[in-house]
């Protein structure tokens, strides 16, 4: 797993970024957060070098970075830190990722299409035109997201959690809802076309997606098969 090093920076609590030497190695040495780096780009550039000259990456701490058009088709992610991040234009075909933290982060633009990522968590981060078609995302915590015009489409969601979500214009078609929790989320123009929604969870005290929820599905068939 990473280290948990706070930033050296007196009075300051948030969590310092990984350390790589000379040789692109991950030391663990105590280091800066993003915002007390002496050289910010430089920071970010290091890290992004050890992720582009590596195929694994192992308990690398990159808290607070901003990552744009970064290519991780078939890296994979064991460990990692990447809480308060904001991710534009990735390409990560073929991505996997296991205990990894993404929460309150920002993906915007991004495409995690056929990836594979277990036990990781989400909370609380904001999906922008988000493409994760075709993914294996199971055991993942969705809590708190907000998805804007993402797919989940092809998905197998088996035992995610997606409570409070506020999904809108997000689509999950075909994907394998078996206890997926939904509790207390807000959906709009949300499709669930062909996913086993009767297997999902919705309300505390019952199995399944249930009530008005349930009626907004058949709604939603009935209008596709009018087109």
């Amino acid at each position: 797993m990473y280290t948990l090093n706070k930033c050296r920076f007196p009075g300051c609590d948030k969590c310092a970024i990984s350390v790589s030497d000379s040789n692109v190695k991950l030391t663990g040495q105590e280091g800066f957060c993003i915002d007390h780096c002496p050289d910010k780009i430089q920071a970010i550039n290091t890290l992004k070098e050890y992720i582009y000259t590596h195929d694994k990456i192992v308990g690398m701490t990159a808290c607070g970075l901003v990552i744009e058009d970064l290519n991780l088709n078939g890296k994979k992610f064991y460990g990692c830190n990447f809480q308060h991040c904001t991710f534009t234009n990735i390409h990560a075909q073929g991505f996997r990722a296991r205990m990894c933290m993404f929460d309150f982060s920002t993906f915007t633009d991004c495409y995690y299409i056929e990836s594979n990522v277990q036990f990781s968590s989400f909370s609380g981060s904001k999906f922008v035109h988000m493409i994760l078609t075709g993914s294996d995302l199971i055991h993942n915590n969705f809590n708190g997201i907000t998805s804007y015009q993402s797919s989940f489409d092809d998905c197998d969601l088996y035992n995610s959690r997606f409570i409070k979500a506020l999904l809108i214009n997000t689509s999950l078609k075909n994907c394998n809802l078996k206890k997926t929790a939904f509790y207390e989320s807000a959906r709009e123009n949300v499709s669930f076309k062909l996913s086993n929604t009767r297997e999902a969870l919705v309300d505390r005290n019952k199995g399944g997606l249930m009530g008005d929820f349930n009626a907004r599905l058949e709604e939603e068939d009935e209008q596709g098969d009018n087109l």
